[in-house]
């Protein structure tokens, strides 16, 4: 599987997607046979690559406009998507990098997905966890894309669990022997023993109590406002949010140039920036390259 290239989508051609890929391939030329590159032609012919390194979709004549985001380039980046997945499914890609799309513009053409993790879980049939790692911290998230009055009443114990085990594995991935997984608490100081909320012990600790039963190093629920201080220091070697927010404050704070977001527990690797599109500094080489270099990074790993 290793030696099968990894498929890299432009994202919204409007936002900083093919910027980031042109740095990427300038700065890593003895890594560009490893990629094929999915986006508008127009595009493509302009890149140092051999036409097997190149997929192009969309109408040919597109031309990008950095900044200008269009229906167009959304649908551009919809199919981009889908060629790099179903060309993973079909074995001719071991892993998939996806540039950052809008979301709101990827709604007003029908997409029924709040983001790209959902649309490859839908597209390789599994349930996906999504983290983010290559900085400083690992994170995982118990829930995804929601607002935060829905999070309580989704939160329950498989789904803590599930998102524990995939950091471990990733973890493990990444050369830790007995991975530590630090798990937050939903309510301000976990809860306060039922003072603050009952969701920390009524259903994130039985989570904790059976993983610990298994053999895991698994810890909490702990108060979110200091866990990430713990991790920082050394104690932990990834914490578990429960929702979006909580872990990716923290994180984008911490590693906004130097992570990667993940989609784990896939039967398919698939990575990307841990950034949106960029309009405002798109086309003016403003964009900093290294969550990208991150996503190729981890996609190489993960799929060796």
């Amino acid at each position: 599987m290793s030696s099968l290239p990894i498929a890299v989508t432009c994202g919204d051609p409007a936002g900083v997607g093919p910027e980031l890929i042109e740095k990427w391939l300038q700065s890593n030329p003895s890594l560009a046979s490893e990629v094929v590159i999915i986006g508008p032609n127009s595009w493509l012919e302009k890149l140092p690559l051999s036409a097997k390194q190149k997929y192009a979709v969309g109408d040919s004549s597109y031309q990008i406009q950095p900044g200008k985001p269009d229906k167009q380039g959304s649908a551009i980046a919809l199919a981009a998507m889908e060629t790099a997945a179903k060309g993973a499914r079909e074995g001719q890609f071991r892993a998939v990098v996806t540039g950052p799309i809008n979301k709101k513009a990827f709604a007003e053409i029908g997409y029924p997905f709040p983001g790209q993790t959902e649309f490859f879980a839908d597209r390789w049939k599994g349930e996906a966890v999504m983290a983010f790692a290559g900085g400083k911290l690992t994170v995982g998230l118990v829930t995804r894309h929601l607002p935060l009055k829905e999070v309580p009443a989704k939160l329950n114990s498989e789904e803590i669990r599930r998102t524990v085990l995939a950091l471990i594995h990733l973890r493990k991935k990444m050369g830790d022997q007995q991975p530590r997984i630090a798990v937050c608490g939903l309510n301000p100081h976990a809860g306060e023993n039922g003072l603050l909320g009952e969701e920390d012990e009524k259903i994130i600790r039985p989570a904790i109590d059976r993983l610990q039963r298994e053999g895991h190093s698994v810890t909490g629920p702990l108060s979110a406002d200091t866990v990430f201080y713990r991790h920082l220091q050394g104690e932990f070697d990834a914490v578990v949010a429960m929702y979006h927010d909580q872990g990716l404050t923290a994180l984008k704070t911490i590693d906004f140039s130097t992570a990667a977001n993940l989609s784990l527990g896939l039967k398919l690797i698939r990575t990307s920036p841990d950034h949106g599109t960029g309009y405002e500094i798109a086309g003016r080489g403003k964009a900093d390259v290294g969550s990208l270099t991150s996503a190729i990074k981890l996609a190489h790993l993960l799929s060796l």
